[in-house]
């Protein structure tokens, strides 16, 4: 029962991550400014290719899926290693994310004056890390 709360959880977090990065492909605007790693403020954010944000809206979907499957709530049949492996990297991932490149993202980041900092330390570490709790315990429990 908790692996499935966990796994719908997941999958709708991952859609949501997803859904944002469609949203500024498409031209929004929304929140941009708060999620580019930047050593300062002034730096401008439209530099970051189309096709780079595509790639990542995509990742977040395929994430998604993984969780939903995970849930039982979609039945799509993938060669096990793919689904085995993803419930493992899915949180590693995270995790690594959490713990940052002592720069730019992360708990120990460098940088801490930026919007970005400010919104990494409040909201995108934290979850980060609570993704990779969650996984985590979705693959111990089950």
């Amino acid at each position: 029962m908790i692996t499935t709360t966990l796994s719908i959880i997941l999958s709708m977090l991952f859609l949501f991550f997803a859904s944002i990065h469609f949203y500024w492909v498409f031209g929004g605007k929304w929140a941009l400014e708060k999620v580019i790693p930047t050593k300062t403020n002034i730096e401008n954010t439209k530099l970051i290719p189309k096709f780079a944000t595509v790639i990542v809206a995509l990742i977040f979907l395929m994430f998604s899926i993984i969780y939903l499957i995970k849930s039982g709530f979609l039945n799509i049949q993938l060669p096990n290693w793919i689904t085995n492996y993803s419930y493992y990297i899915i949180p590693i991932l995270f995790l690594l994310r959490a713990i940052g490149d002592f720069k730019y993202v992360g708990f120990f980041k460098s940088i801490k004056k930026t919007t970005f900092a400010k919104w990494d330390r409040k909201l995108f570490s934290p979850l980060c890390l609570f993704i990779s709790i969650a996984g985590f315990l979705i693959v111990l429990l089950n």
